[in-house]
This record gives structure tokens, C-alpha cells and sequence, in this order.
């Protein structure tokens, strides 16, 4: 069935919703690669029909700039803007390079460049990048979404990153009140949700499009003003140690006179007048990553889990990794992929790695983050280890 069943909201939290929505799309059938789609904005069968359906809206007719999320579902909608001949800016994944990228393809771009072009990599292989002072006028934005009602209230994966990436082209004036927000789903994650789960950070849409329906919400609640930094919810100490540009842009407005004090200042991050930041600082959340400084083998020994109380260390298993890959490179995926485990037992000659996390949900982010992912060739296999899964 192409619109799926109705989903329940009454009462649910955000994270309630999330996970009837991602369960749903997996037990129906509907979920596409990556896989599982739980911690992702998922991608569903008919992701492209639906994509095809913004070339119908009057608002991408009219725009010139238009900026669409990284993620799988919306490569249609990356595909679309390209074949328009429209400017596409793609954030960069997780903010961790800047702001957003812009998409060129290669003069007299065939239609399957132009394909590989609204691809992950192809973003990476023909983006350059938007600095804070560039001139970026955004006329429509595209957003993923896990749930979204019809009234225009949508809910994320719960990372904060496409409100921040739509508070902060605010702030740097590329987006105005009416720019229009479209947001891809299926149909099944188009269901009820009560405005009181909404904050003031939370980004609204006006457009809902999915394989059978084309929706517009007439949305009258305001969009972010820009980034709110003393509030919790919208900005917190180690989102600013992530995202060096957000650091960037924090000076600058502290410089001209705007209160920038976070409601969980920490004191190791709160010099604010450096635009690069440090490993340390970066995993300020997650102290001792690796092995300590002096380790012959750095990261290769694990937490002893009687001095850390093992009931609170999850582990996860990496297998199938090919034998030309050194510990570094997969030290650097994690770094990537902002899954930094506490500690890393490297066992390359047996093509595996253990990663111990001090928190069951970070162990959970990994597992989602790493699934489909391939080093030098090989899809890794990633999954609790048998201790852990024998705890049940």
C-alpha cells in the first residue's frame, strides 16, 4: 500500500514518534538503503517519485538558489535543482567543514553526470565551499524529516542539525521569514503531532511532498529568528565544540554585542575567540577517546572493566575489515562519523575491532552510523558484542 497505515501521536514524545516511524517503515517493507533507517532521516520506497513532485511547486519555478539536505531521500530533489540549472547548496554532514557546499557541475554536464553530481559523492567530488561572508541568497530550502504533520510541524532525527543550519542562514541573512520550506516524505510519516512538542528553535515547513500527495501546509507559526544560544534546546557547549563554523559565527555576533552565553557554558569551551578548535575540544563529551597520549599503540587497549564498572560499558564489534586497513583509518571514520568510542581494541589480524562506549545510546548511534559503511573496499559488519548481546 503506497500510503502506508496511520501511525499513533496522542501522547507520544518526539522520540516516541521517531521510533513508530522508523519501526513502521521497516516491518512494512517500505525502507530503503541505508539501512536500518532508525537514527537516520529514512529513506523509503518512492523517495524519487516524490522528489519528482517539487519540479511541480510554483516556489522552485521561481528559485534560483536552492538548498537541499545530504540525505539518501532527497537526491531526487538534488537531482531536480541540478536539471533546473538552479545554484544547489548542500549542507556539509554534520556541519563539521562549514556551512554548506556548492554543487557545480562540470560544464555540458550529460544527464548521468548531472546524476552523479546529487550523489553523496558526487556532492563531495563537484561541491565548493560557501563561507560565512558569502552572498548566498537561498530562495527554497529542502529538508529531511522523520515525521511531519500537516499542519507544518516536523520532527528530525533529533540532532538539532537542520534547525541550526536553517538558524544560522538566518543569521547570516541567505533565508528570510517567507522563504518557503519543503520537506520529502512517505506518506506514512505524515500523521498528527501536538504543537506543544514544538520549541521555539524547531523549523516548521510549507510544503509537504510525498509519492501520492503534494500538501501545503498554510503554516502560520514563525520560523527561527536565528540562533538562540542561551536556550538548551537549540544550542548546547558540545554542538558548539562539533561545529567549528557555529564557533565562528558565535564571535562574531558576540563582536557585535549580541548575547551568545550559552545556558550550559562550560568553561573549556567558552573562549570563543578561536575559529578552530581542538581534538580536545571536539570530544570535550567523551574524555580519554583513545589510548593515552604516550601509548606505543594509541587506542589499542580497552577500558579495564573492572576499574570502570563493566555493566557500564557497551560494546561494539567491527568485523570484516580488510587486511591492508591500519587502525588510524578507522579511527579516522569514527572521527567522521562523530562516533568516537572511549576505547578502541584493534585486532587487525583477525579483520576486527571492538569499540567500548561509556553510554548505551552513543554504543546505538555507532551502530546506525556504521551500518553500509565500507573501508578499503569491504562492508564493514557491525553489531553488539556478544557479551553485550548475550546480557539481552
Amino acid at each position: 500500500a503506497a500510503a502506508g497505515r496511520a501511525l499513533p501521536s496522542a501522547g507520544r514524545s518526539k522520540w516516541d514518534i521517531r521510533e513508530e516511524v522508523w519501526e513502521h517503515l521497516e516491518a512494512s517493507g517500505l525502507a530503503e538503503f541505508p539501512r536500518p533507517v532508525r537514527g537516520r532521516i529514512p529513506n523509503f520506497k518512492g523517495s524519487l517519485q516524490a522528489c519528482c513532485s517539487l519540479r511541480e511547486l510554483e516556489v522552485f519555478s521561481r528559485a534560483r538558489e536552492v538548498k537541499v539536505d545530504p540525505d539518501k531521500p532527497l537526491e531526487g530533489a538534488r537531482l531536480a535543482a541540478l536539471q533546473a540549472r538552479k545554484t544547489l547548496l548542500v549542507p556539509t554532514p554534520r556541519l563539521r567543514t562549514g556551512l554548506f557546499n556548492r554543487i557545480v557541475p562540470p560544464p555540458g554536464a550529460t544527464k548521468e553526470m548531472l546524476r552523479r553530481c546529487a550523489t553523496s559523492q558526487g556532492v563531495r567530488d563537484f561541491s565548493v565551499p560557501v563561507g560565512l561572508d558569502s552572498k548566498a541568497q537561498v530562495d527554497l530550502v529542502v529538508v529531511g524529516s522523520v515525521a511531519v504533520s500537516e499542519k507544518g510541524w516536523r520532527i528530525g532525527k533529533g540532532e538539532g542539525y537542520a534547525d541550526m543550519e536553517y538558524a544560522m542562514m538566518v543569521s547570516m541573512g541567505a533565508v528570510q521569514q517567507d522563504t518557503p520550506v519543503v520537506t520529502i516524505v512517505h506518506d506514512c510519516q505524515v500523521l498528527d503531532i501536538a504543537e506543544e512538542l514544538l520549541g521555539d528553535h524547531d523549523l516548521t515547513v510549507d510544503y509537504i511532498l510525498t509519492p501520492t500527495r503534494t500538501i501545503q501546509t498554510n503554516c502560520k507559526r514563525p520560523k527561527p529568528q536565528g540562533i538562540m544560544w542561551h536556550k538548551a534546546s537549540s544550542v548546547s557547549s558540545e554542538m558548539l565544540g562539533k561545529i567549528p563554523i557555529l564557533k565562528t559565527l558565535r564571535w562574531r555576533e558576540k563582536q557585535a554585542g549580541k548575547d551568545v552565553t550559552l545556558q550550559d557554558e562550560h568553561p573549556a569551551l567558552a573562549d570563543t575567540s578561536r575559529a578552530a578548535i581542538s581534538d580536545e575540544e571536539v570530544m570535550a563529551a567523551n574524555p580519554q577517546p583513545w589510548a593515552a597520549p604516550g601509548s606505543a599503540h594509541m587506542g589499542s587497549d580497552p577500558i579495564n572493566p573492572k576499574s570502570q564498572g563493566s555493566d557500564t560499558i557497551t560494546t561494539v564489534y567491527v568485523g570484516n575489515l580488510p587486511g591492508s586497513l591500519r587502525v588510524s583509518q578507522l579511527k579516522s571514520a569514527l572521527r567522521e562519523l562523530q562516533v568516537v568510542p572511549a576505547a578502541l581494541k584493534w585486532q587487525g589480524a583477525q579483520h576486527r575491532a571492538f569499540l567500548d562506549y561509556r553510554e548505551q545510546g552513543a554504543a546505538h548511534r555507532a551502530l546506525s552510523s556504521l551500518q553500509g559503511l565500507s573501508l578499503g573496499g569491504n562492508a564493514l559488519r557491525v553489531e553488539l558484542a556478544k557479551s553485550q548481546r548475550n546480557k539481552g
